[in-house]
């Protein structure tokens, strides 16, 4: 009996040996999250466009405003605050720690990484895509462009132009009337919200309101204000074309930025106390994951057949279109999709310096097919966001990848949202997706 009594004692102490053990690591983790929102946040001071979205204690809101923040002080904060983080040890059995761990390093080397942009150093733009978003982009020839279209040569129908031209005169025919353009998304944004509520359980009063806004070198924007609400505005500078209908329905909106966020904040943030996911730093791997799941999630909401279906009979009518070309439409955008990373190089030469600005919009225009126009507001766009464009063509194949491997060959509806869901519910960051 005395023997069973001190195998007890023994089993109880280790028992109490491992609580206190694992006590330690979760509390440091939670004062490193709390000491890097606060970083954040004084980041913000310096770059307003830094901070994205913000539902945290209002008070430390308000202190950081009202401080007056050095890039090298704060570089000194993001390096201590790594250098602590390094000196958590999580047990690997603890799957879920160890992934706020790589997740808060992450962000911090992005923070690190932003502060020292901010402080004049320069970076390549390889380099840059590194740091603040964990990922290294791929590499494309003129020549791939070139195949492609040469490729869009053969079905476009307008034969006088440049390829550029004769498509956008062609694509002109599918415009959406501005006094329409509300009555199609909110029909877009209605039958993305009804798909993505079958496979996903968000909280009764989520929702967001739509603007239209003008004099902005986006097309669309999601603002998070937290407790399961957001902000959309759609810049109507230049003319909305029918497929951006359902695009920013599912990108912005559901099952993209708004339930992203959504989700974020429900299970990470209130279910698991990470205070870390009260906050969104923009220049962050954070937005990959972002960026790349909501353009994922259009073909997940909306596969290419049953998009088709839904434009070509509620869509087009809806804009007083003509659907007779429809399929014709479909065939041009696919092949134009492949033009996606054209932007990428755009970007890459003018920020490393090997292409000019008139280079970089004749680029633009030759081979990503703009107007001059919208080439210049891309430029724009790259001259104020930097290696973020990487963000929604390398992170949707990341996110792509990382579903469809997980999900397995053929996977049923049910199961490819789910994988879906539980990434956008998760800390997972970029480089975790290969």
């Amino acid at each position: 009996m005395r023997i069973f009594i001190v195998a007890c004692i023994a089993l109880t102490a280790l028992n109490f040996s491992y609580s206190k053990q694992k006590k330690d690591y979760t509390t440091l983790l939670h004062e490193v999250a709390e000491k890097y929102v606060r970083l954040i946040l004084d980041i913000g001071q310096l770059d307003p466009d830094y901070v994205d979205a913000y539902y945290g204690p209002k008070e430390w809101q308000d202190e950081a405003a009202t401080m007056k923040h050095q890039p090298t002080a704060l570089l000194d904060r993001a390096n201590a605050l790594l250098i602590r983080l390094k000196k958590v040890r999580v047990p690997s059995s603890d799957k879920k720690s160890t992934l706020r761990k790589t997740y808060l390093t992450k962000q911090l080397i992005a923070a690190r990484t932003r502060i020292e942009m901010l402080n004049g150093k320069k970076f390549t733009f390889d380099e840059e895509a590194r740091l603040l978003y964990d990922a290294a982009p791929p590499h494309y020839s003129e020549q791939h462009f070139s195949n492609i279209i040469q490729q869009l040569n053969a079905v476009l129908p307008e034969d006088t132009g440049t390829i550029a031209q004769r498509y956008q005169t062609f694509r002109n025919r599918f415009i959406i009337p501005k006094e329409k353009l509300d009555t199609v998304f909110t029909a877009a944004i209605t039958e993305c919200r009804k798909r993505t509520k079958q496979f996903i359980s968000l909280p009764e009063n989520e929702h967001f309101v739509v603007e239209y806004v003008t004099d902005k070198p986006w097309s669309g924007y999601n603002w998070y204000k937290g407790n399961a609400y957001s902000v959309i505005q759609v810049n109507t500078d230049f003319p909305i074309f029918i497929d951006r209908a359902v695009d920013l329905a599912a990108h912005e909106g559901y099952p993209g930025h708004h339930v992203y966020n959504v989700l974020l904040e429900s299970e990470l943030m209130k279910k698991n106390g990470w205070i870390e996911f009260c906050i969104y730093p923009l220049f962050s791997p954070q937005s990959l994951i972002a960026e790349g799941s909501a353009n994922y999630g259009i073909d997940v909401v909306l596969p290419k057949q049953e998009r088709m279906k839904f434009e070509k009979e509620v869509l087009f009518p809806l804009a007083g279109l003509d659907a007779s070309k429809a399929n014709q439409y479909y065939r041009v955008q696919s092949l134009v999709a492949e033009l996606n990373y054209a932007g990428n190089e755009a970007a890459r030469g003018y920020l490393n310096g090997t292409m000019t600005k008139e280079q970089a919009i004749e680029w633009l225009v030759k081979y990503g097919l703009f107007e001059p126009a919208r080439a210049e507001q891309r430029l724009r766009f790259i001259e104020k966001y930097r290696s973020y464009v990487i963000n929604y063509n390398y992170g949707q194949d990341l996110v792509k990848q990382y579903v469809e491997k997980k999900a397995g060959k053929n996977a049923t509806d049910k199961k490819r949202w789910g994988v879906f869901a539980e990434l956008l519910s998760s800390p997972k960051m970029p480089a975790g997706l290969k």
